[in-house]
């Protein structure tokens, strides 16, 4: 079996913390390394045990959730951070994409749903709770003339990060060189107008962009 990945909990409630432990040591592919009650803590516990994954409430006292996955994946990009809210509301959402997060899930998630989207940011996928999706959604820009710049090439990008393929997969599914493919994911993410995957997916499906 290949090493389990590592995960680190960020909660200000000491129950919660204790319901995702529990959790986690039911996983034999998923290992608990560490927890910290708020943003600082969390950066500080990075930075002593580099985890694969952190899961991140969003609300606590003194440096919230947003703050800290900001910090946290600017010094270390190989980290993904999964916000895990009890808040689908669309502020929080965009708050907490723009900061880096990967993921955005609400704490009513089934235990398999969280175990499958721990591995899937592991691996770089990016999973959204439908409401946080719905969160996004926007009388504007109509999805008429949104993304109309994009090229075909750009849209069939787009499709492939929809189902959630990393750079190195786009680039082989299109027969390309991996900067190509980058290339490619970046002018997605421009035109656009997002900062991250997560935002371009929800945006694509929103306003059917593929």
């Amino acid at each position: 079996m290949s090493n389990p990945i590592r995960v680190l909990i960020v909660d200000d409630h000491a129950m919660v913390r204790r319901g995702l432990a529990a959790f986690l040591k039911a996983k034999p592919d998923l290992l608990l390394v560490g927890e910290a009650s708020n943003g600082g803590e969390a950066i500080s516990l990075c930075e002593r045990l580099q985890p694969d994954v952190v899961l991140m409430d969003l609300m606590m006292p003194g440096m919230g959730g947003a703050e800290a996955t900001q910090v946290i994946v600017n010094r270390w990009p190989a980290v993904r951070v999964i916000a895990l809210t009890s808040f689908g509301d669309k502020e929080l959402v965009r708050e907490a994409l723009a900061a880096g997060a990967l993921s955005y899930l609400l704490k009513n998630v089934s235990a398999e749903d969280l175990a499958e989207a721990i591995r899937s940011a592991s691996s770089g996928r990016s999973t959204l709770a439908a409401e946080a999706v719905q969160a996004l959604i926007q009388p504007e820009p109509a999805a008429s003339t949104f993304g109309a710049d994009l090229t075909p090439r750009e849209r069939e990008v787009l499709a492939l990060m929809v189902q959630g393929l990393t750079n190195p997969e786009i680039a082989e599914r299109l027969v390309v060189s991996r900067s190509t493919a980058k290339a490619h994911v970046s002018n997605v993410l421009s035109k656009l107008g997002v900062s991250n995957r997560a935002e371009a997916v929800a945006l694509a499906v929103q306003n059917r962009l593929v």
